[in-house]
Parts: C-alpha cells; sequence; structure tokens
C-alpha cells in the first residue's frame, strides 16, 4: 500500500506521514516547492516530495487530504474519481489511526503544542509513545502503547476522535471564520469530552471549561483552591519555576522545573494530572518533566552576545500577552520588542483591540504585513496599518533586509518574533546582521 499526502509540508500533514513511515508504510506526498521546515523529518525518513501535480494520483493508493485543499484541487478531484484509491481528509486518517493505540488528545485553545510534547515525553518514560505535534514533527515507536496527539477544534475536526484519555487546557473563541460565537464554541469542546471513553483532565481556572458537562471520570488542574491537582508556592526566576502540588488536598509533590511563564505552568499541570490517572509516581513526573526539551516553534530561544531571539507560534492575543510577558519574566534586565506577523484578516478584525493590548505589553512592537496568501474574508476590508494605529510608537516594516536592518539597530534587546507563519525566517536575517556586527568588532579589536 502506497500512501499519498496531498499537502505534506502541512504541519499536521508533516507529523502524520512520518508516522506512517515510522510504522513501515510506505510514503510520498506533494506540495509547493518552497522550502518549509516541517520538510526536514521528511527528508530524514527519505520521503518523496513531488510537485503538485494529478498524475501524482495512482490506482490503488490510500490518499490523505490536507485540510487547506478543497475538492477542486486537481489531485483531489483525481483521486475522488478513482474507484480503487480510498480518500480520506486529515483528521478522518488520524482518527482511524489513533484506534491501533492508547490515545490521549490534547486539545484546547492555547497550549495544545507545548503540552502535546510535553504529555508525550513524560508517557515515553512509562512505556513507548508516539506522538502527532502540530509543529510538524511525528514518530511511532515500535511497540508503542500511548499516542499522544495534538487535537484541534477547527471546523469540529476533533470530532472525528474517540480517544482513551484528553485534556482540554483551555476555551476562548478562536477560529472567527467557522464558529458562530462562545456558545458554538463551547458545544464543540462538549461534543469532544462525550467522545472520551476513559478519563478527562481540564483546567478547572477557565470559567467555559468548568461550564462544560463532563460525564466521564475527571479531574480539573489550576491554581485555585477548588481544583483536583492544584500548583501553591508557585515561585519564578530567570532559571525557571518550582511549585507543590496539591492533589485532592494533600500534598502530592514538589516540582522544580526550568520553564517560565503561566503557559508552562499550566501545561505542565495539566500533564501532571494525567499521570496522576496514570498511576504515574511523583519522583517519575519530577524527572521526566525536568528534561523536557521543548517543541518546534514555542518559546524556542537562541542567544548571540547580548541579544535573545525567540520565535513562537503565538497568534491569538491572549498567546501574545502571556509570550510577551514570560519573557520579561526570563529576561528582567533586558528591553522586549515584539515583532508580530498576523496569519487570518477574520481572527485581526474580530480580535483588532484586544491584539493592540496584548502587544504594548512589550517595550516596543514591529508589525509585518498579511500574508499574500491570507484568505480575506467577505466584509473584511482592513490592513496591517490599521492594528498599527492602535499601538504608540509601533512600526510597521518589511520582512527583508530593510526590516531586519531596522530591527537590528534596536539591539541590545530580546527579540520577540511571534506568528503562525514563517516569520523565524526574519529572525535569522536580524541574527545574521548582529552576526557580523560581532565579527567585525572582533576584528577590529
Amino acid at each position: 500500500m502506497l500512501y499519498h499526502f496531498i499537502g505534506i509540508k502541512g504541519s499536521g500533514m508533516a507529523s502524520l506521514a512520518t508516522i506512517m513511515a515510522d510504522r513501515g508504510e510506505r510514503v510520498q506526498g506533494s506540495d509547493i516547492e518552497k522550502y518549509i521546515f516541517t520538510q526536514q523529518p521528511l527528508e530524514e525518513r527519505n520521503i518523496t516530495i513531488l510537485p503538485f501535480d494529478a498524475n501524482n494520483i495512482q490506482e490503488h493508493m490510500t490518499v490523505i487530504i490536507g485540510n487547506a485543499f478543497d475538492e477542486e484541487h486537481p489531485e483531489v478531484k483525481r483521486a475522488r474519481l478513482m474507484s480503487s484509491v480510498t480518500c480520506y481528509r486529515y483528521h478522518e486518517f488520524l482518527g482511524e489511526l489513533m484506534k491501533h493505540y492508547c490515545t490521549i488528545s490534547v486539545a484546547g485553545t492555547h497550549g495544545k503544542t507545548t503540552t502535546t510534547g510535553m504529555l508525550a515525553h513524560v508517557m515515553d518514560c512509562v512505556k513507548p509513545c508516539g506522538y502527532l505535534i502540530g509543529d510538524g514533527t511525528g514518530a511511532m515507536p515500535e511497540n508503542a502503547h500511548y499516542f499522544v496527539v495534538e487535537s484541534c477544534e477547527y471546523q469540529r475536526h476533533f470530532l472525528a476522535y474517540h480517544p482513551e484519555y484528553a485534556i482540554i487546557t483551555n476555551m476562548e473563541l478562536d477560529h472567527v471564520d467557522y464558529y458562530r460565537d462562545m456558545e458554538d464554541y463551547c458545544d464543540a469542546f462538549e461534543q469532544f469530552a462525550a467522545q472520551v471513553t476513559k478519563g478527562i483532565v481540564l483546567f478547572g481556572d477557565d470559567e467555559h471549561v468548568q461550564r462544560l458537562t463532563v460525564l466521564k471520570p475527571h479531574l480539573y488542574y489550576g491554581l485555585s483552591a477548588h481544583n483536583d491537582v492544584q500548583a501553591i508556592n508557585i515561585k519564578q526566576g530567570s532559571s525557571g519555576m518550582s511549585f507543590d502540588v496539591l492533589y485532592h488536598k494533600q500534598e502530592f509533590a514538589h516540582f522544580e522545573l526550568p520553564f517560565v511563564g503561566k503557559p508552562f505552568l499550566w501545561n505542565s499541570l495539566g500533564v501532571i494530572a494525567v499521570g496522576i490517572m496514570e498511576g504515574m509516581s511523583a519522583e517519575q513526573l519530577q524527572r521526566a518533566l525536568a528534561s523536557f526539551p521543548g517543541v518546534k516553534r514555542r518559546f524556542s530561544e537562541e542567544a548571540l552576545g547580548d541579544n535573545v531571539y525567540i520565535d513562537d507560534y503565538a497568534h491569538h492575543p491572549t498567546a501574545v500577552k502571556l509570550t510577551i510577558e514570560a519573557a520579561k519574566l526570563k529576561y528582567p534586565d533586558h528591553k522586549v520588542i515584539a515583532i508580530f506577523k498576523p496569519d487570518r484578516y477574520s481572527r485581526i478584525a474580530y480580535f483588532m483591540k484586544e491584539f493592540a493590548e496584548s502587544l504594548s505589553v512589550a517595550d516596543e512592537v514591529f508589525l509585518c504585513a498579511f500574508p499574500e496568501n491570507a484568505k480575506k474574508e467577505a466584509g473584511i476590508d482592513i490592513t496591517i496599518d490599521d492594528l498599527a494605529k492602535l499601538i504608540s510608537g509601533c512600526t510597521v516594516i518589511s520582512e527583508d533586509e530593510a526590516g531586519a536592518a531596522l530591527l537590528a539597530k534596536h539591539a541590545p534587546a530580546v527579540y520577540l518574533f511571534m506568528s503562525s507563519k514563517d516569520i523565524y525566517k526574519l529572525k535569522n536575517i536580524v541574527k545574521s546582521f548582529h552576526s557580523s556586527c560581532n565579527h567585525f568588532q572582533s576584528v577590529v579589536e
């Protein structure tokens, strides 16, 4: 059997393709020829990546269709017309694959990727664990027992999943091009929770999560006293965080972790709660969490001289604010410069005021224009300048050497690049400017 992925460089698609290759299946895919960071694990597995062409679709294939491709795409049309070809949408195929393992879904508006990576790392300390993460990485070890899956609510796709366990990290209205309102959004999560077969872990400090009707065995986690798994005595600084955990009001363990920021604290608590459900000891959890290496594009840090470069996927106003706050907490003596590139016109239009308020937490703010291929929804007529006008001292820059040169002049600083798009390329140009300056200075000295 040959599995063909239409849009194989997509973050979820690349993860799924690598998993199928790890399972010993024959895998290939098609996509644009432009280099995207998600293709590295595909290349490492010698997975063939073809340019889009209807002739890529051959008899008796199983074809997995990425969410970005409608029924009019040439490869999709050909696949649908061939009776010997079995077609799945990404989420449909993933739902079938999940049935082969003890699956743990990670759902929620924010924190899915980091929590998925963290949970997979922890569960692998108990039994072999596969994972599918939204940063383009996936793996399936031989004899895997667990399968940890980032499970997105986009267009209710996570309703294709029936996991044994799930984490719901939080709920805040998103994907406003699809969901009518918060009630509609909450309804999707309630349906998802009803499909979990064994147990659910929920972020109890979120009022919307608290209101979900959950009939399966469950634990709430958070900082408030009403939670089943509660963090107290929290201390954070440039070197990390420490806290104590209570389980049903009784002392469970003390944790010391090399992360900072509320999101990492919340994510760690959710993972601890799952570990408790699965009978892990406090010692196992502490050891595994402390060794978690992080995931791609989630507060990924690099340093060069007096400058720090952070690449983060933040693309919702709440995530943007929390990411800036984490940078300020970890680097209290540095100037924090926020560089933000939007992804969807609908998201910026709906949350315009909230984005302006969140970005204003930084010491300086720079904005990049919408991607050229960003979809313009009907009735939305905005530009990046509309957001810039709401932020005092904000500058709109280009994603090229001219824009990078302007950013480089503001050194030394913590440069915080935030977007679901490829803003990391601008980060690399800024780094090259500083690297050249450092080299010149060393030669002069």
